[in-house]
């Protein structure tokens, strides 16, 4: 296997990780959006249950786990550009699924997408969960803070909320 295309198609991912997740973005209350059709990502408007790695999480309808980004407030996504590129926003409004208990609303992006929340956090999927029941972006310290799956069960993540200095996160689950 030839192996010399691998370090640059990694720094290319590194690059748009780091230059893509600044602070830029605003959001309002809960609105109207539309569904997502991005493949492998969130690409339907129901948010379902499913237990991945003994853990039962929030995925969207095609079985891919929904993230949250430590950095985010309740009405501010700060991934954006090149972070929404590896880590795509579930696009709103979305409906519970069975087991689905918490509160889904919406926010307004940067670029004036809505995304979905789940207990005022906006949702995310993981470009490197390449089939439904991974979980491969659960705790990774990308983009400035912590990136958590979405626990149904309203329990801590362990290893903390966010890796920033004073950079807000610390939801709680």
């Amino acid at each position: 296997m030839n192996k010399k295309w691998l370090l640059p198609a990694g720094l290319a991912v590194a690059a748009l990780v780091i230059t893509g997740c600044g602070s830029s973005g605003t959001s309002s209350a809960p609105g109207s959006g539309s569904k997502n059709t991005s493949p492998g990502a969130a690409a339907a408007s129901t948010v379902k249950t499913a237990t991945i790695g003994g853990v039962k999480v929030l995925t969207n309808s095609k079985g891919f786990t929904l993230y949250w980004f430590a950095l985010d407030t309740s009405s501010k996504s700060k991934c954006n550009g090149g972070c929404a590129t590896i880590w795509p926003p579930l696009k709103g409004p979305v409906t519970a699924g069975t087991g689905v208990t918490g509160t889904l609303a919406t926010i307004t992006r940067s670029d004036g997408s809505t995304q979905a929340t789940y207990n005022g956090h906006p949702l995310y999927t993981y470009t490197g969960d390449s089939a439904p029941g991974q979980n491969k972006g659960n705790g990774l310290n990308v983009s400035g803070g912590i990136w958590h799956e979405v626990a149904v069960s309203g329990t801590a993540p362990s290893g903390g909320s966010s890796s920033s200095p004073g950079g807000g996160g610390g939801y709680g689950y």
